[in-house]
C-alpha cells in the first residue's frame, strides 16, 4: 500500500467512519489468527546484536537479513504482537546508526532492518518511537550529505531517514531558532528550513520508495505554522511547475508527477483548510491541464482522483450533514442486546431543515464532482474505488439538495449504454453513500431496482463475458445497506433483495460472487432479522459451501450444464409454473442467434422434460398433463430447425451436437410419444453423423460428445426402435449393425472408437442373432496390425464395448452363441481380452498401450465377476490361471496408475465371495499374503507399499514367471522411487532363498526363461540386463560360484551375446558390459568367454562403449580375484593408461608384457592391429 493511501493517525476528517467498529474488526481478525506473542524475541535480540560480527562476511550478512525477514513476515497479519518489542529493537539498531565510529555498511545494514520492521508494523506506529527531540534534527539532516540518491542498494537508508526527519519536524519550536548566525564572515550557511525543503524536493523525483517517504515529509513540514508562512507558496509553485513541465508519456515524467501528486495530496489532507484554501483553485486548474484521465498509468490516475477529492473537501467546510440518515446503534452486539431488552419500535427519520442550505457552494465543487464521476468509470478498480470514497466524502459536506443531485448522477452510471466499469464504480459509490448515511430512505425505491439488475449483470466480450466485479460490488452494496438502515426502511424490498441474493449465492458462476452474496445475505439475516428462512438458508448455503461449484448448483463440465440440471431440480418444486412459463420460454431460446444461449436452452429443455416426466410417473399421470401438444411440437422441432440453419457445423456445432444428443437421451428416457415420427430419423442421422465424424471434432470436446452420442443411441434404440418390448425393428437393426460394423474398419481412429462404443451401447434385443458377428468385428479392432498400430484408443474402446455387451446380453451356459455369453464363445472372449494385456504400443504420446491394458483389466474383472455370479462353471482353470498371472505381472510393473489398477482388480477377484471365483491358483497362500483387512488400506500406486507386497508372489511357482517379468521391468526402470522399492522387494526375497540351492535354481531358471522369451524385445531385455547386473553385483548367485561352468552362467552368457549381437543401442551395450563384468566371478570356461566379450567391447567402434568397458573392467579386476597378484599391477596400469575414448577402434592390447599375456591366456584373444586402410568406423554417437 502506498504511504499516501493510509489515513493519518488521529485524523477525524471523516465522521462516518466508526473507529470503534474498525477496532472491533481488527480484534476479531487478531483472535482468528494462530500466534499469541512474539516468540522469536531472544533469537531476534541475538541476531541484531551480532550485526557488526557478520558485516565482513557477505554470505553471513545476507543470511542474517533473510532470517530476520522470515521472522517478521510471520507477523504480517498480527503486527500488534510486535508492539512490546519495538522499542528495544529500535534502540539496538539506532546504536549502530548514531555511533559515529560505525562503518557506512553497518549503518546501511541497520536501516535495512529498520525498514523491515516498519513494513510489517506500519510506519505510522513505528515512527512514534524514533527520537524526535530538537537535538535530533541536525544529525538526521547531516546524514543526508553522505547519501547517494542513485545508489539502488541503499534505498532503505534514505527511506527511513526521510521518515525520521518527518517526525523530527513535529517539534514545537520555530526552526529559525536552530539556525543561530547564518552569515558568518567568509561563510554562508543555508537555514534548516531551506535544507529540509531542499532534501524533500530532491527526493520527490527519485525512482525508488524514498519518493513516498518524501511526500510524508513534505506534508508534515510544509503544514507547520512557521513553515507555511514562508515556504508553502513557494513549494506549491515548485510543485505546479514540476507538474506542468512533466509528461506522463515518459518514465522520468511519470516519476516526477507521482511524487508531486503524492506530496500535494498529503498537504491538502493534513493542512488546515484556511491555509490551503487560497491555493486550492490554482492547484485544481493546474491539475485539469495535466489531463491525467488520459494517462495509461493507473497510479497517476488514482493520485489525480485522490488530489481532486482533497481539493473538493478543501472548498467545503468540514461539517457533519444534519440531514444524513442515522441508524443509531452500529454495533451488532449492542443492537441484539437492545432488541432483547427493548423490542424494536419503528424509528421515523425526521426531516430536519437544511441549516447549511444558505451557504454558497463554490463553483469549483461542480468541477470536482464531475471529475469524481468520471473516475467512477475508470478502467482500473483502484481508481474507481478512490473516486467512490471521494463521492461519499464530498456528499457528506454538501447541502441535501446537491447531495441528492450527486446521487442521481451516480444512478446515471447504471445505464446499459455504459461499460461494466461504470456499473462497478456506481455500485461502489452507492455503497459508500449508504454506509455514511447519505443515501436517504426516500431514494431506496430508485436504488434497489438498480442493485437487483447489477446482481445479475453480465456483458459479452467476444468469446467471454465480463461482469463478475459488478455482481461482487452489488453484493457489497447489499452488505452495506444491512448495516446502514433500520429494518422497517428495507422491509418493502426484503423479498426482492433476499431472492436476488439467494440466486446469486447458489447460481452465480464466479466463486467470489457466490461467497460475496452469501456474506451479504448473512449480514442481512443478522442485522435486519427480516429475511425469510434466513437461518435455514445460511445453514445450507454458507460461505464455504458455496465455494464448491458442483455442490452449489446441484445440492443447494460447465455452468450451463449445471444450470440445466438445477432447473430439473426446480421443476420438481413448481411443475405447473415450469410447464406454463419456463418451458415455452426455453423453447423460444433454442432458436437464439447467440450460441451460448442456444446451447443452455437445449440442455435446459432436455432436463426439464425429463423432470416433468419423472414427476408425472410418480403421480400416475401422463406427461401430457404438464406438456401440451404445442410444447411437444416445439421439442420435436429443435433438431430440424438447427439442421436447417446449419448450426451443427463448426466449433459452435460441437456444442449443439452434444446438447441435442442429451436432448435425445432425455426425450427417449421420458418416453415422449414420438415413435414413428420423422424426427426419429433425424435424431438417428445426427447420432450416426456425429460418431462417424468424431475425428473432425476438437480434441478437448471429443470425449464429451462421444459419450453423449453413445448414451443417446442406447436410449433411442430402446424406446423408438422397438415396436414391441424386447423386439427390435428389423430394418433399423440391420441398418445400424451393418453400418457400425463397416465403420470399424475406417481409416480414422476416432470413427472406430465411436462405432465400437455404439455397438456396445445397443440393447440386448438389438444384438439378438447378431452377437457373434458383432464380437468378431470388435475382436478385429483389438488386433494390432502395421497400418493401425497407433490406434490404441480404438482398441481400448473396443474392449469397453465387449465388456458392456457381455453385461447386456447376460450369461447362459448352454445358450446360443449369437444371443448370450455361453460355453461356446466364452473362451474366445477371454482370449481376446487377455491378448490385449500384451499391448505395449508406444508413440509420441508415450505408452499408449497402457490405455488398452487398463481397459482389458477392467473388462476381465467385469466378465469374471459376471460369470462367477451366474455360471461359475464357465470359468476354466487354465483361463483363470492365465488371468491371475497376467494381473500379477501388471501389478508389478512400473507405471503407478496402472499398477494400482491391476492390484485392485487382482484383489477384487481374489476376495470375491458371492460366490468365490473358482480355480484361482494358490488361493490359500494368496489369502495369507494378502488378507482382506490388511490390504484394504494399501496405496498400490505408491511404490513403497506395492512392491514389497507383490514381490512375495515370487515364492509361489504359479505366479513366479509373470511376477519376475513385471519386477524386472521395474527394477531396470528410470523412476528413482520405482527402482528403489522394486529392487528392495526383489532383494528381500533373494535374501530369504540365498542358502536354498533348489529355490535359487528355480528362480534362476525362471529368470533365464524370461530372458529367452523376450530376447531382442528392448522393452524387457534392457531393464532385465540392469536387473541382472544388480543381482550379480549383490551376490544373489554366489552359491553358483562353487561349481565351474554352472548351467545358469553358461546360458546367461549365451543369451547376453545373442541380445547384443550387431546392436548399436548404447544403453543396451552398457547394460551388457555390467552383466559381463558380474559373470567374471564364476569360474571355469565361462570366465574366459566373458573376458573375450569384454575385450571385444574394448575394441568397439563407439568411443563411449570403449571408455565404459575400460572403466568397468578396471573395477572388475579390483573387485573380483581373477588376476594373479604378480601381474595385477601391470594389468591395472594398462587399463588406466590406454586412451580408449580417443582411439578409433585401435588395438587395445599390444600383445606384449606379462599383464597382456595373462589376459590373452585367459580369454583366448589374439592381438589385433589397427583397421585396414579404407575401412572406417561406422557413425559413432556422441560421448
Amino acid at each position: 500500500m502506498a504511504l499516501s493511501e493510509e489515513p493519518a493517525a488521529g485524523a477525524a476528517e471523516d465522521p462516518a467512519e466508526d473507529p470503534v467498529e474498525d477496532a472491533g474488526e481488527d480484534a476479531a481478525l487478531a483472535c482468528g489468527a494462530a500466534l499469541e506473542s512474539f516468540g522469536e524475541s531472544a533469537e531476534t535480540r541475538e541476531l541484531l546484536g551480532r550485526l557488526p560480527a557478520v558485516l565482513a562476511d557477505r554470505s553471513a550478512r545476507e543470511g542474517a537479513l533473510e532470517r530476520f525477514r522470515v521472522i517478521m513476515d510471520k507477523y504480517q497479519e498480527q503486527p500488534h504482537l510486535l508492539d512490546p518489542h519495538l522499542e528495544w529493537m529500535l534502540n539496538l539498531l539506532l546504536e549502530f546508526v548514531q555511533n559515529k565510529t560505525s562503518p557506512a555498511d553497518l549503518v546501511h545494514l541497520a536501516f535495512k532492518f529498520l525498514y523491515i520492521i516498519s513494513k510489517v508494523r506500519g510506519y505510522k506506529t513505528f515512527l512514534r518511537l524514533f527520537p524526535h527531540e530538537v537535538a535530533d534534527v541536525q544529525p538526521v539532516l547531516d546524514m543526508f550529505t553522505n547519501q547517494n540518491p542513485k545508489d539502488h542498494e541503499t534505498w532503505e537508508t534514505r527511506y527511513m531517514l526521510l521518515l525520521w526527519l518527518s517526525v523530527t519536524c513535529l517539534i514545537p519550536f520555530d526552526f529559525s531558532r536552530l539556525d543561530g548566525n547564518l552569515s558568518q564572515p567568509g561563510q554562508e550557511r543555508a537555514s534548516t528550513m531551506d535544507r529540509i525543503l531542499q532534501v524533500a524536493e530532491s527526493y520527490l523525483v527519485v525512482s525508488d520508495k524514498a519518493r513516498d517517504a518524501a511526500a510524508v515529509l513534505v506534508s508534515k513540514f510544509v503544514t507547520r505554522p512557521d513553515v507555511k508562512q514562508k515556504k508553502m507558496a513557494s513549494f506549491l509553485d515548485w510543485s505546479l511547475c514540476t507538474l506542468a513541465r512533466s509528461s506522463f508519456q515518459t518514465i522520468e515524467g511519470v516519476i516526477a508527477m507521482d511524487g508531486t501528486l503524492q506530496a500535494l495530496a498529503q498537504i491538502f489532507k493534513h493542512g488546515k483548510r484556511e491555509d490551503c484554501l487560497p491555493y486550492a483553485a490554482t492547484v485544481l486548474q493546474c491539475l485539469d491541464s495535466c489531463r491525467l484521465p488520459d494517462s495509461n498509468q493507473t497510479l497517476l490516475r488514482k493520485l489525480g482522483v485522490k488530489l481532486v477529492q482533497r481539493l473538493g473537501l478543501t472548498f467545503l467546510k468540514p461539517q457533519v450533514a444534519k440531514w444524513r440518515y442515522q441508524r443509531g446503534c452500529r454495533s451488532l452486539a449492542e443492537s441484539l442486546q437492545h432488541s432483547i431488552q427493548n423490542p424494536r419500535e419503528p424509528v421515523t427519520q425526521a426531516e430536519t431543515p437544511d441549516s447549511d442550505g444558505q451557504d454558497d457552494v463554490p463553483e469549483e465543487v461542480e468541477s470536482v464532482i464531475e471529475q469524481l464521476l468520471v473516475g467512477l468509470k475508470d478502467k482500473d478498480t483502484i481508481v474507481r474505488w478512490s473516486a467512490a470514497k471521494g463521492i461519499g466524502r464530498m456528499a457528506g459536506r454538501l447541502p441535501k439538495e446537491l447531495a441528492d443531485d450527486v446521487t442521481g448522477s451516480v444512478l446515471d452510471c447504471f445505464s446499459f449504454q455504459e461499460t461494466d466499469s461504470a456499473w462497478h464504480g456506481g455500485c461502489l459509490a452507492l455503497a459508500e453513500l449508504g454506509r455514511r448515511g447519505l443515501l436517504l430512505p426516500s431514494r431506496l425505491s430508485d436504488v434497489v431496482p438498480v442493485i437487483l439488475r447489477a446482481l445479475t449483470y453480465e456483458e459479452k466480450r467476444g468469446a467471454c463475458s465480463v461482469g463478475s466485479n459488478v455482481r461482487d460490488a452489488a453484493c457489497y452494496v447489499c452488505w452495506a445497506f444491512a448495516r446502514a438502515y433500520e429494518p422497517q426502511e428495507l422491509k418493502p424490498f426484503v423479498a426482492a433483495i433476499s431472492s436476488a441474493l439467494v440466486i446469486a449465492t447458489v447460481f452465480d458462476r464466479d466463486v467470489n460472487c457466490r461467497r460475496a452474496a452469501s456474506a451479504a445475505f448473512q449480514e442481512n439475516v443478522g442485522r435486519q432479522g427480516t429475511f425469510p428462512h434466513g437461518i435455514d438458508i445460511l445453514t445450507t448455503a454458507d460461505y464455504f459451501a458455496v465455494g464448491n461449484r458442483s455442490n452449489c448448483f446441484l445440492v443447494i463440465r460447465t455452468i450451463r450444464e449445471l444450470s440445466a440440471k438445477a432447473l430439473r431440480n426446480l421443476a420438481q418444486r413448481a411443475p405447473e409454473h415450469t410447464a406454463r412459463e419456463v418451458f415455452p420460454r426455453l423453447l423460444s431460446m433454442t432458436q437464439s442467434s447467440d450460441l451460448h444461449t442456444r446451447h443452455g436452452a437445449v440442455l435446459a429443455c432436455a432436463e426439464v422434460a425429463r423432470s416433468l416426466h419423472t414427476l408425472a410417473t410418480q403421480q400416475g399421470r401422463p406427461v401430457s398433463d404438464f406438456l401440451d401438444e404445442k410444447a411437444m411440437h416445439g421439442l420435436k422441432q429443435i433438431h430440424q430447425q438447427l439442421y436447417d440453419r446449419q448450426l451443427y457445423r463448426g466449433l459452435g456445432g460441437e456444442l449443439m451436437r452434444q446438447a441435442v444428443c442429451i436432448l435425445i437421451e432425455n426425450a427417449a428416457l421420458s418416453k415422449m410419444p414420438f415413435r414413428g415420427d420423422a424426427v426419429i430419423d433425424g435424431w438417428q442421422w445426427l447420432i450416426n453423423d456425429t460418431l462417424k465424424n468424431l475425428h473432425l471434432i476438437s480434441s478437448h470436446s471429443r470425449q464429451h460428445i462421444k459419450e453423449a452420442a453413445v448414451s443417446a443411441l442406447a436410449a433411442l434404440c430402446s424406446e423408438y426402435h422397438a415396436p414391441e418390448p424386447g423386439e427390435a425393428e428389423a430394418a433399423a437393426q440391420e441398418e445400424l449393425v451393418k453400418l457400425y460394423l463397416a465403420e470399424l474398419q475406417s481409416p480414422e481412429e476416432m470413427t472406430r472408437c465411436g462405432c465400437a462404443l455404439a455397438l456396445g451401447a445397443l440393447p440386448a434385443f438389438f444384438l439378438k442373432g447378431r452377437l457373434r458377428q458383432v464380437l468378431a468385428g470388435l475382436r478385429a479392432v483389438t488386433h494390432i496390425s502395421p497400418k493401425d498400430v497407433s490406434f490404441a484408443e480404438a482398441r481400448r474402446d473396443a474392449l469397453k464395448a465387449i465388456s458392456r455387451i457381455c453385461q447386456t446380453v447376460g450369461v447362459r451356459a448352454e445358450g446360443p452363441p449369437d444371443e448370450a455369453v455361453c460355453r461356446e464363445n466364452v473362451s474366445q472372449i477371454y482370449c481376446t481380452l487377455l491378448d490385449c494385456l500384451k499391448d505395449y504400443t508406444t508413440d509420441s504420446r508415450g505408452d499408449v498401450g497402457a490405455w488398452v491394458r487398463e481397459a482389458a483389466m477392467t473388462s476381465l474383472m467385469d466378465l469374471t465377476l459376471l460369470l462367477g455370479r451366474n455360471q461359475p462353471e464357465l470359468i476354466e482353470a487354465p483361463l483363470c490361471q492365465r488371468l491371475m498371472c497376467c494381473l500379477a505381472q501388471q501389478a508389478s510393473e512400473k507405471i503407478d496408475r496402472f499398477r494400482a489398477h491391476a492390484a485392485r482388480v487382482f484383489l477384487a477377484l481374489l476376495h470375491a465371495d458371492s460366490p468365490a471365483i473358482p480355480h484361482v491358483p494358490a488361493r490359500p497362500e494368496l489369502e495369507r499374503l494378502f488378507p482382506r483387512a490388511a490390504v484394504a488400506s494399501v496405496n498400490w500406486g505408491a511404490p513403497s507399499q506395492a512392491f514389497p507386497r507383490m514381490a512375495r508372489l515370487l515364492g509361489l511357482p504359479a505366479y513366479r514367471y509373470h511376477t519376475l517379468l513385471g519386477l524386472a521391468v521395474s527394477v531396470g526402470g528410470l523412476t528413482e522411487s520405482t527402482v528403489r522399492y522394486s529392487t528392495q522387494g526383489l532383494f528381500e526375497y533373494m535374501k530369504e532363498i540365498r542358502n536354498d540351492p533348489a529355490a535359487l535354481e528355480d528362480l534362476g531358471g525362471t529368470l533365464l526363461q524370461v530372458f529367452e522369451d523376450n530376447l531382442l524385445n528392448d522393452r524387457v531385455s534392457v531393464p532385465l540386463l540392469k536387473t541382472l547386473d544388480q543381482m550379480l553385483a549383490n551376490g544373489c548367485f554366489d552359491i553358483f560360484t562353487a561349481q565351474e561352468n554352472h548351467p545358469f552362467c553358461v546360458k546367461l552368457l549365451a543369451l547376453c551375446k545373442e541380445e547384443i549381437k550387431k546392436s548399436k543401442d548404447v544403453q543396451k551395450l552398457r547394460s551388457s558390459i555390467a552383466v559381463f563384468c558380474g559373470l567374471v566371478q564364476f569360474p571355469g570356461d565361462v570366465r574366459r568367454k566373458v573376458l573375450l566379450q569384454l575385450f571385444l567391447l574394448l575394441c568397439h567402434p563407439f568411443p563411449v562403449i570403449r571408455k565404459n568397458t575400460a572403466s568397468q573392467v578396471y573395477e572388475m579386476v579390483l573387485t573380483y580375484d581373477v588376476v594373479p597378484a604378480a601381474v595385477l599391477d601391470e594389468v591395472m596400469a594398462v587399463l588406466s593408461s590406454t586412451a580408449c575414448l580417443h582411439l578409433p577402434a585401435v588395438l587395445v592390447f599390444p600383445g606384449s608384457g606379462p599383464g597382456w599375456g595373462f589376459l590373452r591366456k585367459h580369454s583366448g584373444a589374439r592381438p589385433c592391429g589397427r583397421r585396414a586402410p579404407g575401412r572406417e568406423s561406422p557413425a559413432e554417437p556422441p560421448v
